[in-house]
């Protein structure tokens, strides 16, 4: 009975104890220097220089970096979720399998940027500038890349699906093995891409431009092609939108 009381004793302090140490660890640290895993949760950083700095797994969660300098910057495996970036400056950076999942990142560049296996599902990257990145296999359910430019973008198995991509530029892009069902591209410039084997079942491809696009083996079944350019577009084995089967060799109409 007597040990019995003892630690029934000692348990207030142990947890007081625990209770002090919490925020500690728990609290972000926003007059932390940058460094990798650094927790920056809702932290108001506008304009700040992070070129070239090391925010590998950092956790910037509601972060707001809007206007920030991170070109250069090694961002793999942080969190962005939810954070403010507009108009930041990510050229050439590195944001492997990071998570920018409902992040606002309006006007934001991405030139050159490796993206890869990133997720970004309903961010807002409206009139952003994401030419020449390395976006391949990121997801990018239901965003929002209206305006935005992707001239030579890598999109290979990206998950696009259900995204708006209205009036974006896209001329060059490898959008190959890519999900785009149901997707806005209404208004886009695809020529030169290359979208075989992609999904575009379902799609708005209303005036969308597709002049030398290689949309070999894509599945265009149900899609909106009304005043959509497919002037030699390769169409071989393509499904086309009333779900018949091109001839292999097609070119510029499905036949």
């Amino acid at each position: 009975m007597t040990l019995t009381r003892r630690a029934f004793a000692v348990l207030p302090s142990l947890c007081l104890a625990a209770l002090l140490q919490w925020p500690a660890a728990g609290w972000a640290g926003c007059d932390d220097p940058p460094a990798q895993r650094v927790n920056w949760l809702r932290c108001a950083k506008p304009g700040i220089d992070l070129q070239g700095a090391d925010l590998r797994q950092a956790v910037l969660t509601q972060t707001d970096l809007s206007d920030a300098k991170l070109a250069g910057a090694r961002l793999s495996g942080a969190d962005l979720g939810g954070a403010t970036l507009s108009r930041a400056d990510f050229s050439g950076a590195a944001l492997v399998g990071s998570r920018l999942v409902s992040a606002t990142l309006a006007q934001a560049v991405f030139a050159g940027a490796n993206m890869s296996d990133a997720r970004l599902d309903r961010a807002v990257l409206v009139r952003a500038n994401l030419s020449q990145a390395d976006l391949g296999g990121a997801r990018l359910y239901q965003a929002d890349l209206g305006g935005a430019t992707l001239d030579g973008a890598k999109l290979a198995q990206a998950h696009l699906t259900q995204a708006n991509l209205s009036d974006a530029r896209l001329t060059g892009a490898d959008l190959s093995d890519a999900d785009l069902s149901r997707a806005i591209l209404e208004g886009a410039a695809l020529d030169g891409a290359n979208l075989s084997r992609a999904r575009l079942d379902g799609a708005n491809l209303l005036s969308a431009n597709f002049s030398g696009a290689d949309l070999s083996g894509a599945n265009l079944a149900g899609a909106r092609i009304d005043d959509a350019r497919f002037t030699g577009a390769k169409l071989d084995s393509t499904i086309w939108v009333n779900r018949q089967r091109c001839q292999p060799g097609s070119v510029g109409e499905c036949r």
